[in-house]
């Protein structure tokens, strides 16, 4: 009767540790998915700072060949006048 007691001791302390593994994974994948969610914010954050320039949009267009040359000096006065 003494075995049959240590071994449900034993498979219950099995169990607990396997939780415990668990749970220390959960909060390892937290943390790591909270850190690259707060550098994809930032990184987002600073591209919606730092705005194309009216000339580079312009400049990107005209090689492209969405405008013509004529077209591309006549926004060009317009943008630098």
């Amino acid at each position: 009767m003494m075995g049959n007691g240590m071994m449900y001791g034993y498979h219950f302390g099995v169990g607990w540790m396997l939780l415990g593994l668990v749970f220390w994974i959960f909060v390892i994948v937290c943390a790591v998915l909270l850190v690259l969610w707060i550098i994809g914010r930032s990184g987002r954050g600073k591209r919606g700072k730092e705005e194309d320039s009216a000339m580079e949009i312009l400049n990107r267009r005209y090689a492209r060949g969405e405008i013509t040359r004529e077209q591309y000096h006549e926004i060009k006065k317009d943008l630098n006048p």
